[in-house]
């Protein structure tokens, strides 16, 4: 399922570089809205452990940097612009959240995902459009060849299609809690392609986490006598976890293509989102299910508009959430919507408070706090 990204007030590159490298993840997080929040944190283990390095990775953080630095807030209008972006992009993303589960709920449009995911596409590629605009000028737009991004691309496509595919066929408690798991997962990749190495504090954390998703899933996918109790179908669970690879996968491939190409994020997923929905269009006629159009109720249109203008809130917001507020509240932020979706989609769900599966929410959550926790702190000392 968020983009620029600088932190000012920061006092040395080495801190904007981690400080950057953090934004990047919560950039890759546009269509998750949530689920990185915690994983952002990964690329700040990289240079404090030993493994490969790259040459021109610091220059690339900090042309990065300049390139989409926001004022630091030095007065109090600042602190209430930051907290209104805070605000709106917390509000966007809950909304996105159930408006697609709300879309996704119509048996007419729940095989129509492709097509959905392309739209979120091409609202993503009209916002940095705009953004790219004189009038604006966040960001100067940089070309590539579309053979160099193709294989980002289907990362991106299927980092979309597979978790709303999850949404649709899961409970909403069980959709934002598996994505807990996008964290150790993105860690375990990293360890194997760049040998990246996470504190042992922050592996035992991240232990309760991935066994609180799983009692989640035991208990979330179990059938239910009560027809208002909201279950987790099988085939939402395996939707689910091919999500979470997908977007760990992606989530690492993007700096992998920003210093291959020597390109800003933004940059990239200005050149990346055209070409998904692009790709897409070849594929959906052959396995999307449309509806009939015209039979299509008003609220339906009206909740896929709002679904496009959320994505749209939750990208802005992010900017400014990135550049005004430190690694510390962004990450608060990040638990925060967690905590609000997970327990709007319990209440909606109709579970009794005596329902197991809760037990599995506390563990989870309370693991991946605790993980992003430690991971601040080491974070803290390497920058000393």
């Amino acid at each position: 399922m968020t983009f620029p990204h600088s932190r000012s007030g920061l006092s040395s590159s080495a801190t904007s570089s981690r400080a950057t490298s953090r934004a990047d993840n919560e950039r890759i997080s546009i269509y998750d809205a949530v689920d990185s929040d915690s994983a952002h944190a990964l690329n700040a283990v990289k240079d404090s452990h030993p493994g490969p390095r790259h040459d021109d990775e610091e220059a690339l953080v900090e042309k990065d940097m300049i390139e989409h630095r926001v004022p630091t807030p030095h007065s109090q209008t600042s602190i209430i612009r930051a907290s209104f972006w805070i605000v709106v992009n917390t509000l966007a993303t809950i909304g996105i959240v159930f408006t697609n589960k709300a879309i996704f709920s119509d048996q007419s449009l729940k095989l129509a995902q492709l097509t959905f995911a392309a739209f979120h596409f091409f609202m993503t590629w009209l916002l940095l459009y705009t953004l790219s605009r004189p009038q604006f000028a966040y960001f100067s737009p940089r070309r590539t060849t579309i053979r160099e991004v193709i294989p980002l691309s289907i990362a991106m496509s299927l980092n979309v299609i597979l978790p709303n595919f999850s949404l649709a066929f899961s409970s909403i408690t069980f959709y934002q809690v598996a994505r807990i798991l996008l964290t150790p997962t993105v860690a375990t990749i990293d360890y194997f392609l760049y040998r990246t190495i996470l504190p042992g504090n922050a592996i035992v954390a991240l232990v309760p986490a991935c066994v609180g998703v799983g009692v989640v899933s035991y208990y979330d996918s179990l059938p239910s006598d009560d027809a208002n109790v909201k279950t987790t179908s099988s085939i939402g669970v395996m939707f689910a976890f091919s999500g979470i690879f997908a977007s760990s996968l992606y989530t690492v491939w993007i700096k992998s293509y920003q210093r291959k190409l020597q390109i800003s994020s933004m940059q990239l997923l200005f050149n990346q989102a055209p070409v998904s929905a692009f790709l897409l269009l070849y594929v959906i006629p052959f396995v999307d299910t449309f509806p009939t159009w015209s039979q299509v109720p008003f609220n339906r249109w009206l909740m896929i508009l709002m679904s496009g203008v959320f994505a749209a809130l939750i990208n802005l917001s992010q900017f400014f959430i990135v550049g005004q507020t430190g690694p510390v509240s962004s990450t608060v932020v990040g638990h925060l919507k967690t905590c609000l979706i997970v327990a709007l989609g319990w209440v909606t769900s109709g579970r009794s408070v005596g329902d197991k599966s809760i037990i599995g929410v506390f563990v989870a959550v309370s693991g991946i706090i605790s993980y992003s926790v430690v991971m601040l702190q080491h974070t803290a000392r390497t920058s000393k």
